[in-house]
C-alpha cells in the first residue's frame, strides 16, 4: 500500500446507485504526528529512532527530531528535507541529487578529446573522461583503481589546480613522448617525467578554460558518455557499477 494511503482514512457514505459522496476524515494533530513518526521510522528501517514530531509555522510541514538532528516532512510523510536534500520517501529517491545531476550533465560528444590523452584497457567498450591534478591524492588512488579495471577507455584531461607546482608537473607530462605512460608513472609510482623543452606548447591554458566552462572545481572529476558526472573519489566496486550503468546509452 502506498505510504500516503496509510496516513489518511477515506469514508464513503450515502451510497446511492448514481451518487457516491466521499468524505475525508481529517486526522487530529496527534494522529498526524503519530502517523508521521511511524512512516519515518519505517523508512529508516530501525537505523534511527524518531524522538519527537512537531508542527512548524509552515502549514503542512512537520519537524522530525532524531536525537539532535532535525529533518522536515510533509503531513503525508511522502517527502522529506534531509540536510538540504529533497527525498521522496515513498520511492526512496533523492530528488535534489537527481535534479543536480540533470543540471550538471554535459554533452560527452562535445568534449575536446584532442586535449586529453587516451588509454585503452581490454576491448575498451566502457568509456570515461577524467580531470586530474598531479598533486591530487584521490586522483592517484582512483588511477590505481582504474589500472585494475578491464574493458575501459580512459580520456585523461590534466587540470593543474591544487598547488603552484601542479602546472610544472602537468606541463612535463603533457610534453612527454608518451603522455599516458608519463602520467601513470607520475601518479602511480611518483616518477617525475623529464623536464619539458621550452619549445613545447602544452595546452595548459586551454585545459584550465575547459575546466572552468564545465564547472570542474576539484579533482578527480569524471564524466560518463551519458553526460553524468562524478565529483570526487568512489570505491572501486561502486565506481565500476557506475561505469557500467552510465555507459548504457
Amino acid at each position: 500500500m502506498p505510504l500516503a494511503a496509510s496516513l489518511f482514512s477515506l469514508t464513503l457514505i450515502g451510497l446511492q446507485p448514481n451518487t457516491v459522496r466521499a468524505q475525508v476524515v481529517a486526522p487530529t494533530p496527534s494522529a498526524v504526528e503519530s502517523a508521521i513518526k511511524q512512516a519515518v521510522e519505517a523508512w529508516l528501517k530501525g537505523k534511527y529512532k524518531v524522538d519527537a514530531v512537531a508542527r512548524t509555522p509552515i502549514t503542512g510541514l512537520y519537524e522530525v527530531r532524531l536525537g539532535t538532528d532535525l529533518i522536515y516532512v510533509d503531513e503525508k510523510a511522502a517527502y522529506a528535507f534531509i540536510e538540504g536534500q529533497l527525498i521522496d520517501l515513498k520511492n526512496n529517491r533523492n530528488i535534489t541529487r537527481e535534479r543536480t545531476e540533470e543540471l550538471s550533465a554535459i554533452q560527452f560528444k562535445d568534449l575536446p578529446l584532442q586535449l586529453a590523452f587516451k588509454q585503452v584497457q581490454g576491448n575498451g567498450r566502457r568509456v570515461m573522461a577524467v580531470f586530474e591534478d598531479p598533486n591530487c591524492g584521490y586522483c592517484r588512488k582512483m588511477r590505481a583503481d582504474l589500472s585494475g579495471i578491464k574493458d575501459i577507455t580512459i580520456y585523461t584531461f590534466v587540470l593543474p589546480l591544487l598547488s603552484p607546482d601542479s602546472e610544472v608537473k602537468s606541463r612535463n607530462a603533457l610534453c612527454a613522448a608518451d603522455k599516458a605512460k608519463a602520467w601513470n608513472d607520475l601518479m602511480l609510482s611518483g616518477k617525475s617525467p623529464p623536464t619539458a623543452s621550452p619549445s613545447c606548447d602544452a595546452p595548459i591554458a586551454k585545459l584550465k578554460d575547459l575546466g572552468r566552462s564545465l564547472g570542474v572545481t576539484g579533482t578527480p572529476t569524471v564524466f560518463f558518455p551519458n553526460g553524468k558526472r562524478l565529483t570526487g573519489y568512489a570505491p572501486m566496486a561502486q565506481f565500476e557499477k557506475m561505469l557500467e550503468e552510465n555507459n548504457k546509452l
